[in-house]
Parts: C-alpha cells; sequence; structure tokens
C-alpha cells in the first residue's frame, strides 16, 4: 500500500458528479498504407492478448487514503473497442469524446480507461486516453505516452501504455522502508522552506500588492461568463496550429513564444466573450500551470501556477501581448529566487484560499482566476504505434464549478496541439473559439507584415 500525496488527495476531494477530475488525450493515427484490412482488429486483439502486465499506478485503487494494488484487475473494465458511424467524420470523433470526458472514473478499479475508435475519415483511427488527475499531471502524461509509443516506423511489437515502465513504477516497487523514507523526503522540504517562504510571502506579496503594477494578485479577476457554476455535461473541440507561425510573431515582437500564446488565447477570449455581450471591463485572469520538476519522473503532480493578467480589456494586440508579457516575468522573477519545495509550499500560502473557495463554494461569485490556459511541452519526433504513424494529440483536461473552461495546449513536431474542454451548458458555441484562434493569430500575422513593410520603407 502507498500513501496518497497531499496535492493527488486535493483532486480526489474535488471530484463530484458535475465534476470530473480525469485529464486525456485523444491521439490520431494515420493506418499504413498496404495494411491489412484486419489492421485494428489485429491491433486491439493483441492488446487483449497481451501478456504484459500493469504496472503502477496502472495497477492501483483506492484503498481509503492509500493505493492499493488491483488483485482483480480487468482489463475488459478499461480497455474498449468502439467504431463510428459511417462516416466517420472529426465531428463524430468529438462529440463521442464529449461524452465519454463527461462521465466519472469507477473509483472500485484503477483509475482510467482507453478506448480505440476506427471508422474516421481519411483512413486514420483513434485513442483515447483518460486518466485521474490525481494519477498523473501533464507533464508527466506527456512522457508516458512517449515511453508507450515508438519512433521506429517499423516496430511492431505492442506494449499498452498501462504495462510501459517508468521511473515511477520502479519506485514503486521499492521496500516499504524505502518508501517511508522518500516520503519523509516530500514533506521535509517543505518544512525547511517555510522559513524563507514566509520571508518571500511578506517581501514580495504585500509589497508587490501595493507598488508593483505587473503583479497579479488573487483578488482581482472579474465575474466572467467562465466563472460560474458546472453540469455534468461537456463539449470538447480541437484544432491543430502550425508552430512556426508562433515562431515567427515571437522573433519578429522580442517575446517568448508562451507570450504569444497566451496574447493569441486573449483575442480569442476577448473576441468570444464579445459575440455573447459579457465582455467584463476590467482584464480577464488566466492561471497558467507551471511544472516545478526537477528530475525525469513521471510521478503524480508537481505544478504550481502563474496568474496572467490578459488585458482582455484593451482593443490592441500588442497592448494586450505587453501587459501578458510583464505580469508573466514577474512571477517568473519571484520563483527564481526559489527551490521547487520553496515554490510549492509559495504557492499552498498564496493561493490556498482560492483552493478552498473552489473545494467549498463558498464564495461562488469571487474566484481568483476566470480561465485555465496550459501549454504542455510534446514529442519533437514523429510516433508510431505498430507502424501507424501518429498524426496529432489533443488534450482533455477538467473544469470545475467556478472555471467552466480550459485551454490545454501540447506541441508535436512542427505543430501546436489545442483543446478545449467546456461545460457545455454554460458556454454556448463554445467551439467558436477555435476560429477566433485563428483569426488572432492571423491578426499578429498582419501586424508583423506591417512592422517589416515600415522597416524597409525606412531603411530604402
Amino acid at each position: 500500500m502507498r500513501p496518497l500525496h497531499p496535492i493527488d488527495f486535493i483532486f480526489l476531494s474535488l471530484e463530484k458528479r458535475q465534476q470530473p477530475m480525469h485529464v486525456g488525450g485523444l491521439f490520431l493515427f494515420q493506418i499504413p498504407d498496404h495494411a491489412p484490412t484486419t489492421f485494428i482488429q489485429d491491433l486491439v486483439a493483441d492488446i487483449r492478448n497481451s501478456r504484459s502486465v500493469p504496472i503502477p499506478p496502472f495497477n492501483n485503487r483506492l484503498n481509503g487514503l492509500f493505493w492499493d494494488e488491483d488483485a482483480e484487475f480487468d482489463i475488459d473494465h478499461h480497455f474498449r473497442h468502439i467504431a463510428l458511424p459511417h462516416p466517420g467524420r472529426i465531428r463524430e470523433l468529438l462529440i463521442y469524446i464529449s461524452q465519454e470526458h463527461s462521465a466519472l472514473i469507477d473509483r472500485a478499479k484503477p483509475l482510467w480507461t482507453c478506448h480505440i475508435i476506427e471508422g474516421i475519415e481519411g483512413n486514420r483511427f483513434a485513442m483515447y486516453f483518460k486518466i485521474h488527475h490525481a494519477m498523473i499531471d501533464g507533464i508527466a502524461g506527456m512522457r508516458l505516452i512517449e515511453k508507450s509509443l515508438s519512433r521506429d516506423p517499423e516496430a511492431k511489437s505492442i506494449v499498452p501504455p498501462w504495462c510501459v515502465e517508468g521511473p515511477r513504477a520502479k519506485r514503486l516497487k521499492e521496500p516499504k522502508s524505502k518508501k517511508f523514507k522518500s516520503l519523509f523526503s516530500t514533506f521535509k522540504g517543505p518544512l525547511e522552506a517555510t522559513s524563507r517562504v514566509t520571508q518571500e510571502l511578506f517581501q514580495t506579496v504585500f509589497k508587490e500588492m501595493g507598488k508593483n503594477p505587473d503583479y497579479v494578485s488573487s483578488f482581482q479577476a472579474p465575474a466572467s461568463l467562465f466563472n460560474q457554476r458546472v453540469s455534468a455535461s461537456r463539449r470538447f473541440a480541437a484544432q491543430s496550429f502550425e508552430l512556426d507561425r508562433f515562431r515567427k510573431i515571437s522573433k519578429a515582437l522580442g517575446v517568448t513564444i508562451n507570450d504569444v500564446v497566451l496574447a493569441v488565447c486573449s483575442g480569442a477570449l476577448r473576441e468570444y466573450l464579445i459575440s455573447q455581450q459579457a465582455l467584463p471591463k476590467k482584464p480577464l485572469i488566466a492561471m497558467v500551470p507551471a511544472s516545478v520538476r526537477d528530475d525525469d519522473s513521471d510521478m503524480s503532480n508537481r505544478i504550481t501556477m502563474i496568474l496572467a493578467n490578459l488585458g482582455t480589456h484593451k482593443d490592441s494586440p500588442l497592448e494586450r501581448l505587453e501587459t501578458i508579457r510583464r505580469s508573466v516575468q514577474n512571477a517568473k522573477n519571484r520563483f527564481k529566487r526559489m527551490s521547487a519545495n520553496q515554490i510549492l509550499n509559495y504557492s499552498a500560502l498564496v493561493y490556498g484560499p482560492a483552493g478552498f473557495n473552489i473545494a467549498s463554494g463558498i464564495m461562488p461569485k469571487r474566484q481568483a482566476f476566470n480561465v485555465i490556459i496550459s501549454n504542455v511541452p510534446g514529442p519533437r519526433e514523429p510516433l508510431y504505434w505498430n507502424g501507424a504513424r501518429l498524426d496529432a494529440l489533443y488534450p482533455a483536461s477538467i473544469v470545475l464549478d467556478g472555471q467552466a473552461l480550459n485551454i490545454t495546449m501540447t506541441s508535436y513536431l512542427d505543430k501546436l496541439e489545442v483543446g478545449l474542454t467546456g461545460c457545455r451548458h454554460a458556454l454556448p458555441k463554445m467551439q467558436n473559439l477555435l476560429t477566433h484562434l485563428e483569426d488572432e493569430i492571423r491578426q499578429f500575422e498582419l501586424i508583423i507584415l506591417d512592422l517589416s513593410d515600415k522597416k524597409t520603407e525606412t531603411s530604402t
């Protein structure tokens, strides 16, 4: 048995029927040329007949405040084979994912499911994998996928993702004495950092709140359409964008790619809210999860958050970008002075009340942020599964009471893969955000083109 990590316990505690706390991914594969017509059926049969043994955490189930091994592991409970109605357009696929992402995972079993979905136009098939956030975060999930797939298009061996052994599984096989020593170290670091964090708290938070215009506090997010109670029904929308477009904008304007990503999201959110006649006069605040992993582990959750001022009250894309850049840089500068444990402890002190508010709903009209925007780095090389090339991977995430929209992105090869997860009832026509994202990218491209023309005129 293994005790729950405190952060994992929080994710479990937040879950209720209208608030599933699992994350997921939709993976689109291209069936190889000249593959037999039974390619997918053979793939499914190989997985079902695999002699590979599920490894922790995939064979772990909840037992009170501990993870315990599932002695009656049943692959049929977790692994499903689905065929879309013909013709299987992407629209039908996203409807299916929306429905599945709305459903809770059975806590009596290990907290994950995997779906192989065939019948998709373009001679493709998909895998949809969902797993409880108590078991994994975005960085860990991406590492898991990279380990599950191959960089060799000729590799034919099938090892299911839940059987791929990584550092976490090896640690969970360690003797109990070593496990408890590791657990003690987990708490020892934050405890030793308390005095330093408290000092940072007084030196930065209270001083910056009054003096630093770029400091974003957990008290300044306005009420918005995104901050209402959610239903159990989800809508999932996804699209790929060329990463090189973001690189060119970043280089031309002298900012980071992440700054450009947030600015594009800011403009899209602004246009969506204008279309709903619901744009707040004050700027939206985004919660941007940031990994504090200092190793190559794929265990548990090691994340903090940055609050970014999205500047949505400003008409100019460049002014919004500059507001975002300054607020994000302010947070980065603060965290540079801290270790990973100090950052986690600092975040608990500063953002703890906001987390309690989300969990309790005691002040539903007061939110520390309006929207969650995550950007997780992904594989840079093409990946294959039994010879089928991975064409795209779209992340699906969680929404909460008071947080009806989640924008999660990951990079793959030369693309930025965007997954939007929202409450179907709270956000009408949420999929229009994808169009607004494209429009905002084009707006920045026109800006840098205009700047380039003016530079050329000046030089001549």
